[in-house]
């Protein structure tokens, strides 16, 4: 089988665990790669040796043979690449890391290159694929009888440090609730089956970044809030975000309850950050418990120790990429589509505006 080549549009932090992710692949590789700053090019370069580092975006888009570019740029590049790679390769595959834009014009444009384009367009949403999270999806409607609350909770670590600091700022992100909340609206999304009709929202900056300056100007990003979402079919789902709580076993937890019980997952963070004192970081669990009979179940769920240690995300990554490849490969549709993509930022958008305002937002 002929290698599958993709180009890299921005290879910063998170194009670095996608260069090592590929390569676990064993039938694809990194061709090209564009990315402006120095100090990531030559990382990009260490961890791909045999990929053409090209001058520009445009040279990036037009170079040759190539069956998917993946971008991996700041947020509010996303939608302007996109409608690049469209306009000059309608006909090549893209995988596009989340959120697809960052202002609420974003949601149209995205409709009109949906409408042009010719090959599959994902939308890298990973948390579909962690392994604890894929487990809590497929066992839901049995467990629960039908989801009727979905709680999703992430106490993490804070922002990291990203070339020019562009995460720092709202304009450049979409806002906390979109850069880094997306992903668990689609997950609502995914697990209810259904779309968000109204958006409740309180959310700030607490603790984070309040005494950082860049070129004199303070950071606006939020580390913390609640988001109450509820959806066309009944259910509701709510969001509980804090971004100063690094010191927990585990990253996120996530709850759904129906009629005929409840099932958890509990993700631990990335083991690079899990102190060598205390031994061994903590193992993903997922938990059933019936309403009747009585009694949780627990099943441990373990992670590949080579997809551990290429990446944060507990494997996502790779398998992510495997299904991508073996998608366009085939000939099939996507799973993670641009509509998807667009509900997740519009969720965010609107929870935004409703921290912002105190008001709920209807959708």
């Amino acid at each position: 089988m002929a290698t599958f080549n993709y180009g890299i549009l921005g290879c910063g932090m998170m194009g670095g665990e996608h260069i090592r992710n590929i390569a676990l692949l064993g039938d694809a590789a990194v061709a090209a790669i564009y990315e402006p700053d120095a100090g990531m090019r030559a990382a990009s370069r260490a961890l791909a040796p045999r990929a053409v580092m090209v001058a520009s975006e445009a040279e990036l888009i037009a170079y040759p043979d190539l069956d998917a570019i993946l971008i991996v740029s700041p947020n509010h590049c996303h939608a302007a690449q996109l409608e690049a790679i469209s306009a000059a390769r309608p006909d090549v595959a893209i995988l596009v890391e989340k959120p697809l834009f960052t202002d609420p014009s974003g949601g149209a444009r995205m409709q009109a290159l949906k409408a042009g384009h010719q090959a599959p367009i994902w939308v890298a949403m990973e948390y579909r694929y962690m392994p604890p999270i894929a487990a809590l999806l497929e066992r839901l409607d049995v467990a629960t009888g039908g989801v009727k609350m979905l709680t999703i909770r992430e106490h993490r670590f804070p922002f990291l440090e990203k070339v020019g600091d562009w995460n720092r700022f709202n304009r450049n992100t979409g806002g906390t609730l979109v850069e880094k909340c997306c992903h668990f609206f689609d997950l609502m999304r995914l697990a209810l089956g259904s779309d968000p009709v109204r958006v409740m929202a309180s959310a700030g900056q607490a603790v984070n970044h309040l005494n950082e300056s860049y070129d004199g100007a303070v950071p606006d990003i939020w580390d913390s809030g609640y988001v109450i979402v509820d959806f066309a079919n009944g259910a509701r789902a709510m969001l509980e975000l804090c971004m100063f709580a690094e010191g927990s076993h585990y990253q996120e937890e996530i709850s759904a309850v129906g009629p005929a019980g409840k099932i958890e997952a509990f993700v631990p963070g990335p083991g690079r950050f899990w102190p060598a004192h205390l031994g061994a970081p903590p193992v993903a669990r997922l938990v059933e418990s019936p309403r009747s009979p009585m009694g949780p179940v627990e099943h441990v769920i373990p992670v590949d120790a080579a997809l551990l240690a290429v990446g944060d995300h507990n494997g996502s990554t790779f398998y992510q990429h495997q299904r991508f490849v073996a998608a366009v490969r085939a000939g099939k549709g996507v799973e993670v589509s641009i509509d998807d993509g667009v509900w997740a930022v519009r969720l965010g958008l609107a929870a935004q505006q409703s921290a912002q305002s105190g008001q709920a937002v209807s959708l």
